[in-house]
């Protein structure tokens, strides 16, 4: 594909803004289209709030960069970006409202592109969906909209997005991807828009399978977390370290256990069953082992608190009523997404006891009313301290001066593997 290929990525989140700057900075001409004004008006001024970088280069330096050179510009028209591009990228995602998936949002997208579709244009399903969703839902409004048909007049295809948050240049550049298209044709025009930034090789299959494979590769990382979840319970019996428990048993070349934490968070794993249920109860599908993995990941939370509250009852405290410092609300260490992050739930749980929860975090732009503007304020008294999720600000922390500054009998709960364990013999450690 030659140097003037000319795409529109639409939904421009934590997955959309990058992989919109890497087609730009690889030399596309590329329109960013999102819902939001508010967003697209920031994007446009060069505002970001996303963590990621690329070769020393921070994600808002890159879209200034990519802006000024005229590469890239965002919007909320549809229709300016068909006059101009003939490839479009979907990330729009699928939110999961009590446990069911919510298409309205990409079928919206659907609906409003296929009104602007011409002949010869490529689409790009790159969100994560129920299996069957592109094929039996997103195709049929396409063809209606437009009244052009998939894999004649235009080229269908389903890329599963693989990239983790913080590393996404890298992987949109690196990570093996599989793809498939609604015919040969469509298949071979969505492998060439992907080599136009990928360098590796690109795996055909059916969309079915692809869409199907995305669920699962997420499904099995929740299912991973659940079991060393209970390790951890175990652990904490016999009075042995969690974490080196995993370390020493992923020496075998056939292991590899994650670690735990405050829970699952993030747009994807906590949402991957859901994903695959409407499809499976559709075919009359049993699940059960990771319908219970998924419950046991929901339950860390509670069981973590009821952790903390047997603690502060041996200091002769109640959690109801003490200051708890929550260091850390995003989804994941070094993240800036706050999205279905399990920290909201430990929260939650907190206040539900009547806790006095202040919480920090340096890199979530979110508000809350229990989030403080420096660490000082949510450490300064507290009864304990958890470290939940790791920002920069975290890493190096001078563990004995936040023990300094906290309540009588401190404890520090340790949910990331970071703090200390020399620190004075006054400080109680609690350890997933």
């Amino acid at each position: 594909m030659s140097g003037s290929v000319r795409v529109a990525v639409i939904g421009l989140g934590f997955v959309g803004l990058p992989l919109a700057l890497t087609y730009a900075m690889k030399g596309a001409r590329v329109i960013g289209v999102d819902a939001l004004p508010r967003v697209v008006e920031e994007i446009n001024a060069g505002v970001s709030h996303h963590l990621e970088a690329y070769q020393g280069k921070t994600l808002p330096e890159i879209l200034r960069e990519q802006l000024a050179q005229g590469r890239f510009r965002a919007t909320t028209s549809y229709e300016e970006a068909a006059r101009e591009v003939d490839h479009y990228i979907v990330t729009v995602g699928l939110p999961v409202n009590n446990g069911d998936p919510d298409l309205s949002p990409l079928k919206n997208c659907a609906l409003t592109l296929g009104k602007v579709l011409k002949k010869g244009d490529t689409i790009m399903i790159r969100s994560t969906v129920v299996p069957g969703t592109t094929e039996e839902v997103i195709q049929p409004i396409l063809e209606e909209a437009s009244g052009l048909v998939a894999g004649t007049d235009f080229f269908l295809t389903y890329c599963s997005e693989r990239i983790a948050e913080g590393r996404a240049f890298e992987e949109f550049i690196k990570m093996p991807l599989v793809l498939g298209g609604v015919n040969p044709a469509s298949a071979e025009k969505g492998k060439e828009l992907l080599a136009f930034i990928n360098d590796t090789e690109v795996t055909i299959s059916t969309i079915r399978i692809v869409e199907t494979a995305k669920v699962i590769e997420n499904i099995q990382r929740d299912v991973n977390i659940a079991m060393v979840q209970e390790f951890a319970r175990f652990s904490e019996a016999f009075g042995v370290d969690t974490f080196e428990l995993i370390k020493v048993a992923n020496t075998h070349s056939r292991v590899n256990l994650l670690t735990p934490g405050p829970g699952v968070g993030g747009f994807c794993l906590p949402n991957a069953l859901y994903y695959l249920l409407p499809k499976a109860n559709e075919l009359n599908v049993s699940m059960p082992l990771i319908s219970t993995a998924r419950r046991i990941n929901d339950n860390v939370p509670e069981t973590l608190v009821k952790m903390l509250e047997a603690a502060l009852h041996e200091a002769g405290k109640n959690l109801a009523n003490s200051q708890i410092a929550v260091l850390g609300l995003a989804m994941k260490d070094f993240s800036n997404d706050d999205r279905v992050s399990p920290i909201s739930d430990l929260i939650a749980c907190l206040q539900a006891k009547s806790a006095n929860v202040r919480s920090y975090d340096p890199a979530v732009p979110s508000r809350h009313e229990h989030k403080m503007d420096s660490l000082e304020a949510a450490v300064r008294g507290a009864d304990a301290v958890i470290l939940a999720a790791v920002q920069a600000e975290f890493a190096d922390l001078d563990w004995h001066s936040i023990c300094g500054m906290m309540g009588s009998e401190p404890i520090l709960f340790d949910m990331k593997n970071r703090i200390p364990r020399d620190l004075d013999e006054r400080v109680r450690m609690l350890r997933i």
